[in-house]
């Protein structure tokens, strides 16, 4: 997912988009615990990719 998809959403697709993405990385996570991740790389990606939405949500949330 690059940053310019990540701007292209709505915030309702950027909310949905971040929850999809924490039951991701919640579910990796547990992979990892139990030694059953065949997708080593996909931790870092979902990370970013996290990172990414949460950055876009701010800057699109006027500032209080």
């Amino acid at each position: 997912m690059t940053i310019e998809d990540v701007r292209a959403m709505t915030p309702d697709q950027l909310a949905d988009t971040l929850v999809s993405l924490k039951k991701e990385q919640f579910n990796l996570r547990f992979q990892a615990a139990t030694g059953q991740m065949e997708k080593t790389h996909r931790v870092g990606e979902i990370r970013k990719d996290i990172a990414r939405i949460k950055t876009v949500i701010r800057a699109k949330t006027p500032a209080a």
